[in-house]
This record gives C-alpha cells, sequence and structure tokens, in this order.
C-alpha cells in the first residue's frame, strides 16, 4: 500500500489544482441529439451490474478522462472533473468539440455530495478512478445509476477502451463509441506500419515531480500509447509493478530509466530541471540521445488524458519525436 500511495503523490502534484470546488452556472441538459443505443442498459463494473434505464439528460462525470469521453461522444456533461487542471470547462486543447455551457467544475479526489446533488444527475461516471468502495458507496447514496471500473480493473488503470466501451453504453452511444475505437485502432496500425524501428524496441516511460523520480507499468495510458506502436515496456520498470500505475525510482537506481527509448513526464518542475540533472545525464540511453523529456505540456497532457482525442493527438507528435530519438 505504500507504494500505491507514493505513486499517487507525484499524480497528487498535477491533480490538486482541479480538486476545488469552483462552480458554473448552467441550466442546459447533457445530451445534444439522441443516441443510437436501446434503453434500458446494463453495464457491468466492479461493484456489480449497473442499469441505465433511459437516456441520461443530466450527466455527471468523475473519473479521469470520463468528461472528455463524453464530449467526444456528443454529450455533454453538466458537471465534470478538471483531472489535469486545465481550468476552464477542463477540456484539453485538442479537442474539437466543445460545450455550448460550461460545466460546473468539480473536484477530483474529493466527493463534494452537496456539490453534485444540486446537479440533479440522473448518472454518474466515475470510470477511470480509484475504485474505493467507500467513494462508489458515497456517490450510489444519491439514487442514480454510478458505472465506475470496470471488473478487474486497478486504481486510474482503466484503459481507454474500457472506458470508451463503458461511458458509450452508458450514454447510448455505443455506435459512436465503436467509430472512434476503430478510428484509433487504425491510426496506431498505421503508425506502427510506417515505423518498423518501433517493433520489439523497450521503452521507459518516466516521470519527474517534487518528490524524484518514476516509472510507469503496463496499463498505463502513457505505456500504452508507446507499447500500441510496437514498443516493450521496460522490463526494469515492470518488474518493479505493485498495485498502482506507477513505482519510485530512486536517484541511486536511475539505471532502472535505461532502455532503447526513454521518456520522461516533468509533473510540478520544469523540463530544464530534469535535463540538467546531472544523475539523469548518466542513464545510458539519455548519454545517447535516445531520450524524450516533454516541454511541451500540451503533448504530454494528451498522453496523459488516455482518451481517445488526447492519444490521436498525442500520436501525432510522439511518433516523430520518438523516430528521431531512436535514431541515435
Amino acid at each position: 500500500m505504500k507504494r500505491v500511495w507514493w505513486a499517487l503523490l507525484g499524480f497528487f502534484v498535477l491533480v490538486l489544482a482541479g480538486c476545488g470546488t469552483t462552480t458554473s452556472t448552467q441550466d442546459g441538459a447533457a445530451t445534444g441529439s439522441s443516441g443510437d443505443g436501446a434503453f434500458p442498459v446494463t453495464i457491468n463494473t466492479a461493484f456489480g451490474d449497473v442499469t441505465v434505464k433511459s437516456e441520461p439528460k443530466r450527466v455527471v462525470a468523475l473519473g479521469w478522462g470520463d468528461a472528455e469521453t463524453a464530449v467526444a461522444l456528443g454529450v455533454q456533461p453538466v458537471g465534470a472533473a478538471d483531472w489535469l487542471a486545465f481550468g476552464g470547462d477542463g477540456l484539453g486543447p485538442w479537442m474539437t468539440q466543445r460545450y455550448t455551457t460550461a460545466p460546473t467544475i468539480l473536484g477530483t479526489l474529493d466527493v463534494n455530495m452537496e456539490q453534485i446533488a444540486a446537479l440533479h444527475p440522473d448518472l454518474i461516471l466515475d470510470t477511470r478512478a480509484s475504485g474505493q468502495r467507500d467513494r462508489y458507496d458515497q456517490l450510489s447514496k444519491l439514487g442514480v445509476p454510478v458505472v465506475s471500473i470496470p471488473p478487474g480493473a486497478s486504481a486510474y488503470l482503466t484503459s481507454w477502451e474500457q472506458q470508451l466501451d463503458l461511458v458509450g453504453k452508458a450514454l447510448g452511444r455505443t455506435e459512436q463509441a465503436g467509430k472512434l475505437k476503430s478510428g484509433l485502432e487504425a491510426k496506431f496500425t498505421a503508425a506502427a506500419q510506417q515505423h518498423p524501428e518501433f517493433k520489439g524496441k523497450t521503452v521507459a516511460v518516466g516521470s519527474k515531480t517534487t518528490n524524484g523520480y518514476g516509472g510507469y507499468v503496463n496499463g498505463d495510458g502513457r505505456v500504452e500509447l508507446m507499447t500500441k506502436l510496437g514498443f516493450a515496456n521496460s522490463p526494469k520498470i515492470q518488474a518493479q509493478a505493485g498495485d498502482s500505475f506507477s513505482v519510485p525510482v530512486s536517484s541511486e537506481r536511475l539505471d532502472l530509466l535505461d532502455a532503447d527509448l526513454t521518456l520522461i513526464f516533468p509533473i510540478g518542475v520544469t523540463a530544464d530541471s530534469v535535463t540538467a540533472d546531472p544523475l539523469f545525464q548518466t542513464i545510458p540511453s539519455v548519454k545517447a540521445g535516445r531520450s524524450i523529456v516533454f516541454s511541451d505540456k500540451t503533448i504530454s497532457s494528451a498522453m496523459s488524458s488516455a482518451t481517445v482525442p488526447g492519444l490521436t493527438y498525442a500520436l501525432d507528435k510522439i511518433v516523430p519525436m520518438a523516430s528521431s530519438a531512436l535514431a541515435h
């Protein structure tokens, strides 16, 4: 359990700005045009089957990426959590679909029941979240369907495919979800085919926060993006995996971040503070020029979002960067 909380510490640096209870007034319905799904629909979650009896009109999206996924499917939540602290309406700058009426911005880690209840939701999405029973039980007290993490999922490790499937079913947008899924899968396939040099290469996907370095494990959206391109997650990092999406990497063990390609996400620190770190410079892949430290927050946030729109944007940026770094 200590490993879980260490991993979340670095993550909190990024998300705490989204934990406030800033609100904006709006009276709009959650949905645009009618969906393609027939209701009622039953969805299997980690806490059992959840039935959505009719097309939701007032959706509250609490999970990481839930709001962005709903908007991409043509549904505008009345309340949303801003996990990546974008501010405003909480949507990433890569989104082509936007709100017509901004949602009430809700906290991320903490659940403000009074604030959520005031929105009169008829559906709560929490598909990529901690998966804690007490959080689910608390939300369920509102008496509306709560779509939590899928069966067998760990905290914050719901894949983009699982999230898209859960949200699509709950909103009655399975046809739209299928199109988004096939579109992104085709993009991954094309990129992998165009860059056969990625196949079988190892990648260490790490972070640096004010607390130190860390490495992401299989199941994390950033790692999944790279593995779908043909890379294999670093065996050295994966061997440290526990029950979280990230593992700590001490200053004495920065060799764990060595791989054919090393990616580093600065979180709460600058990219320059990473590249200028003498210990970081001793990593063999870094010395060889086969590393990427993200200085563009939009790219790193798009990868971290692990949503279809975010990953679509990130692919166009990361593929040429990875190809260039591997050429060293």
